[in-house]
């Protein structure tokens, strides 16, 4: 398997004073926010508050997990511009904030608002956020329906947050795979892109494994529909017990109990 060079090292602040820096940055943006004027031609704003709006989306990005992705992250954010049909009024204060519930992913916004200024006003600049990773991408261009081999793969740095769905992160999660569609060299793998695996069909006998507390059970039963990967199946158990479980492997069917 293909190998490019390990990414560069997470550039987050250590933990003991990551906290003081983030309460640090949050007073520079409530004491100090620069004081410019709102561009209501073309939207433009001023390169002092991008600076400002960059640096509060990276430190807030920066403190959140990404969970299944254990190797370091690297972080940026590409700030757009204001809709150049907005009229607002000249503002002598403007003051970047986090909205309410926005998940700082991908394409996201900062709220910015006037608080000195002939009236007050409230508006949201788009921005995108880029978080980096090492994952599993295609060695060679990909046709849709191919199946993969290792030699198929490679590890390089993707950006984990141009795409909804999480990215393959080790190359046993693909072999073996077909793919739902075609890749380009270079191109990330994400689970969306893998078919799911058929464990078992209908009708087929299955092994049973039942798990609780501290104990298994083993059994064996007749599938009462096809067992695909990530999807639940239903097994008539050989006393005629209809059980609901997870399939795990070719003809093995988990239960939770």
């Amino acid at each position: 398997m293909k190998s490019s060079h390990a990414p560069s090292q997470d550039s987050r602040p250590s933990l003991p004073w990551r906290a003081a820096w983030c309460a640090l940055l949050a007073l520079t943006f409530l004491c100090a926010a620069p004081r410019v004027r709102a561009q209501s031609a073309s939207g433009a704003i001023d390169a002092a508050l991008i600076g400002q709006v960059r640096d509060l989306a990276l430190i807030a990005s920066q403190q959140s997990r990404v969970s299944g992705h254990p190797m370091p992250l690297r972080f940026d954010v590409t700030v757009g511009a204001l809709d150049s049909h907005l009229k607002l009024a000249p503002c002598q204060r403007i003051e970047p904030y986090l909205p309410t519930g926005v998940r700082l992913w991908g394409k996201s916004r900062i709220g910015l608002r006037c608080t000195q200024g002939e009236r007050p006003w409230n508006v949201y600049l788009p921005i995108t956020v880029h978080v980096y990773g090492q994952a599993i991408v295609a060695a060679q261009p990909l046709a849709l329906g191919a199946t993969l081999q290792a030699s198929d793969l490679a590890y390089a740095e993707v950006d984990l947050a141009e795409e909804n769905s999480p990215v393959v992160v080790s190359e046993a999660m693909a072999v073996g795979r077909a793919l739902t569609r075609s890749l380009t060299a270079g191109q990330g793998v994400r689970q969306a892109d893998l078919k799911s695996r058929q464990w078992f069909a209908a009708g087929d006998t299955v092994k049973v494994l039942a798990t609780g507390n501290g104990f298994s059970v083993a059994g064996v039963g007749t599938a009462l529909s096809p067992g695909f990967e990530g999807q639940s199946a239903r097994v008539r158990t050989e006393g005629g017990q209809v059980v609901i479980g997870m399939p795990v492997a070719a003809r093995q069917l988990e239960v939770a109990l």
